[in-house]
């Protein structure tokens, strides 16, 4: 079928797979800073080279799901219904479960939780989990500056952007809170609290942001859109979505 990905790019997705998920399981069972990226390469039988072609950084080993995460947030706003404001369409994304809140069984629990500790407990992954978050509200901001048409010097836009982002890894820091405080957490009891800690700070957005970047109705002459490509001006492709449920940023 047409857009379907070729047989070397097949290769390709399950060699990174294969990788990520390797890596992911060395990590949680010895400690990110314990395991070097030459014993991912042994235990995935590839050459240390090619662990790096995929991933050019130990961190991105962990984090490698996020692209396909900012991704679908950026589509999420860019593509919500005319008359929603921004900060409504960041809520019905953000707020909906993934990672350790999805999990359909304690196996899967279980794993999203080391992950979580592991992250935690590593000043270098911590690190990087701000970057990306930095990347995001980057992204966001730029997004919600061509939706407002918005002057070079309007900082709103970077303000809003930081204010839903921060919302955003506020919650990661609760989830990241429970699963540390001791005994195995109920992930659906968490689930539902992350929904209601999250629907309250996103209604104080909402209070002050709620007249702000409402999408104005299409123009009754413009075609539909079918898709938006990434802020690097890519279209998004459902194959690099392998990590979709990374226990990083998406977590919740």
């Amino acid at each position: 079928m047409e857009g379907e990905p070729g047989l070397r790019e097949r290769k390709k997705l399950r060699t990174r797979q294969l990788i990520a998920e390797t890596a992911r399981q060395l990590f949680a069972e010895r400690g990110f800073d314990a395991v070097p990226v030459a014993a991912v390469a042994r235990a995935a039988e590839v050459s240390e080279a090619t662990v790096f072609n995929y991933f050019p950084t130990k961190e991105d080993l962990v984090f490698q799901g996020m692209e396909a995460f900012e991704t679908e947030l950026l589509a999420a706003v860019a593509d919500r219904p005319a008359g929603e404001p921004i900060a409504a369409a960041f809520a019905r994304f953000v707020l909906a479960p993934r990672g350790f809140l999805a999990a359909e069984d304690e196996n899967s629990a279980r794993y999203l939780t080391a992950v979580s500790q592991m992250i935690a407990a590593s000043p270098a992954l911590l690190s990087r989990e701000r970057e990306i978050l930095a990347r995001y509200t980057a992204s966001l901001a730029a997004l919600i500056a061509e939706d407002t048409a918005a002057d070079p010097g309007d900082l709103r836009p970077r303000v809003v952007a930081h204010a839903l982002i921060g919302t955003h890894q506020s919650l990661i820091e609760l989830v990241r809170r429970r699963l540390l405080d001791g005994p195995p957490t109920d992930h659906a009891r968490l689930a539902r609290e992350v929904r209601t800690q999250g629907r309250r700070a996103l209604d104080l957005l909402e209070q002050g942001l709620a007249a702000y970047a409402a999408k104005p109705a299409a123009d009754p002459g413009e075609a539909p859109r079918s898709g938006r490509p990434d802020r690097r001006g890519t279209a998004r492709n459902p194959a690099h979505d392998d990590a979709a449920h990374s226990a990083g940023p998406a977590v919740v």
